[in-house]
């Protein structure tokens, strides 16, 4: 899942962003509504955090341009106020949910992936492929009935493989969806992420390089 965090309060930004990270998602963070508005125009993330107040473009203008684009999507709109006229007012520029400050990061995290499953395709929670089962929901993955002790990257890399059913999977769409923008697109960082899954994984190999093309998930 790739996530754009758009606040100005920039420990509260940081700390939303390595916490999201934690849970396998790619985090990317802008620290005004004008570079939030950039990223959003390059990158197609599945869920923008949006604070309301933000310098140089409000929180409200960002919803709303985000809403015209048309795109799929969603936005979890963050205040410091949680009235009920707050939440009508939000919710009416486009935002998808809401949520006041003081928060819990766990009901950020919650709806955060709720959200996500909503600007996808819609997906069984439980996917299986080559005697590979992995658990969405609950962020596991087991192969022929063992548990696979993944980091969150190794389970982001197989969630993309497996989501292709078969199809090849080019380093930079790999790159694209499972790390966030600060990842060099020169670095060898899917070669050892697919190494160590590959190892974690164990025999018979299951995942396929096709060269010059990319990676694919056995049947």
């Amino acid at each position: 899942m790739r996530v754009l965090v758009v606040e100005d309060e920039a420990p509260l930004a940081d700390a939303v962003a390595r916490g999201l990270r934690r849970e396998g998602m790619a985090v990317d963070v802008a620290y005004d509504g004008v570079d939030g508005h950039e990223k959003a125009t390059v990158t197609r993330y599945d869920v923008v955090v949006l604070d309301r107040d933000l310098p140089g473009m409000s929180g409200d203008e960002l919803c709303r341009r985000l809403a015209a684009d048309g795109a799929l999507t969603r936005v979890l709109m963050l205040t410091a106020s949680g009235t009920v006229a707050d939440r009508v007012e939000g919710l009416s520029l486009g935002a998808d949910d809401y949520l006041a400050k003081p928060f819990a990061f766990a009901e950020l995290v919650a709806r955060v992936g709720s959200l996500g499953r909503r600007a996808r395709p819609a997906l069984p929670p439980v996917l299986e492929r080559a005697g590979i089962t992995l658990d969405r929901p609950r962020h596991r993955a087991w192969r022929d009935g063992l548990l696979l002790p993944l980091s969150p990257k190794e389970f982001a890399v197989l969630e993309v493989l497996m989501r292709a059913e078969g199809a090849v999977v080019s380093a930079e769409e790999l790159l694209e969806k499972a790390w966030d923008e600060n990842a060099d697109p020169f670095t060898n960082a899917v070669q050892v992420a697919l190494m160590t899954l590959r190892r974690k994984l164990g025999g018979p190999q299951v995942i396929e390089t096709v060269p010059g093309a990319g990676y694919r998930l056995g049947p």
